[in-house]
């Protein structure tokens, strides 16, 4: 397995959220109940993902974050991760970016001494905070000194601003050689969708699964090679779809989409990333159509092409030894 779609604070889970805001003497009871976190609509979620956030105030307990996480990803057979962070969160709990990464950073390299299982950032830019911090967000994953940092992606509230508005953001990532992905086509329809790859031209989509309501799109999305981050149980959580059979993975794979598969925000959702497979299957992708997720996330994902090659040696290693059929196509 690799995951390419995961928020990094909201992976944290309500256990460990709780047991910082102890030590800060912050009060969570209005998001977290009887161990689980408490929303009913994506703007409550919204407001629960900001509120937990900011119990995360030291390199430390970035770090524990970012090493817990990994650590059970590793557990379940993942080998490679790519965890999507954001500067304003950080300084939403008083912290600096730079102390933020580094200590994610820490997070990183422990769980790969522990585990093997690598991992790199993508700096989300906010849309809902408006186009000039996005642009500071793309400046901040920009600047040197930051060798975890290879991507950038645009997150928040998908009703709000259009990507056009984004365009300098993207223009700054680019610039920089940083990977691109933009969420799209959750919230909002296919129209979201062909905006986010018109105007910033990324190589994935966050999501993108309204798409299907678009054959057109469809179509283009799978002539261009562009990848989708899919989180089949983040969208069944938040009601886009009534139940995994409506899920249009399946449809979009037989389009000819690359896809991948992603948790989200894990406990958020109730899901992890062993459950977006399972739900995949559930689907109907048989075993090397799952197969196939994780060798496309492996292709598309934001590293450096030594490190990809050596990822691709170990998936291939591992599929051939559970005897996975097509593991070596």
């Amino acid at each position: 397995m690799a995951e390419l779609h995961c928020h990094i604070e909201g992976a944290a889970s309500p256990d460990l959220v709780e047991r910082l805001a102890a030590k800060y003497g912050s009060d969570v009871s209005a998001i977290i109940r009887d161990g689980a976190y408490v929303w009913h609509d994506f703007t409550s979620f919204l407001a629960a993902y900001d509120r937990a956030a900011t119990v995360f105030r030291s390199e430390e307990d970035y770090a524990e974050l970012a090493c817990a996480y990994l650590g059970g990803l590793a557990a379940a057979g993942a080998l490679y991760a790519e965890l999507f962070v954001s500067p304003d969160h950080a300084r939403s709990s008083g912290t600096e970016p730079e102390i933020y990464v580094r200590g994610l950073a820490a997070g990183i390299a422990r769980a790969r001494a522990e585990t093997g299982i690598e991992a790199r950032m993508v700096v989300v830019g906010v849309r809902h905070l408006g186009a000039e911090a996005v642009e500071a967000a793309a400046r901040f994953a920009a600047a040197p000194g930051h060798p975890l940092i290879t991507g950038f992606n645009l997150a928040g509230e998908e009703r709000s601003g259009h990507p056009r508005q984004f365009v300098k953001a993207f223009d700054i990532a680019r610039d920089a050689g940083l990977g691109l992905t933009a969420h799209a086509g959750e919230l909002c329809g296919p129209e979201s969708v062909r905006a986010a790859i018109e105007w910033l031209k990324p190589a994935r989509i966050g999501h993108g699964v309204r798409a299907i309501e678009d054959p057109a799109l469809v179509r283009e999305i799978a002539e261009k090679g562009i990848v989708l981050e899919v989180c089949p149980g983040s969208n069944l959580a938040l009601g886009l779809y009534p139940d995994i059979a409506s899920h249009p993975l399946r449809r979009l794979v037989a389009a000819g989409v690359k896809a991948t598969l992603g948790s989200d925000d894990p406990p958020f959702f109730g899901t992890d990333l062993a459950r977006e497979y399972r739900l995949a299957a559930e689907n109907g992708l048989d075993d090397p159509q799952r197969i196939a997720l994780t060798r496309t996330a492996i292709e598309a994902a934001f590293v450096e092409e030594d490190v990809r090659r050596r990822l691709l040696d170990r998936f291939q290693i591992a599929a051939l030894a559970l005897g996975a059929p097509g593991a070596s196509d």
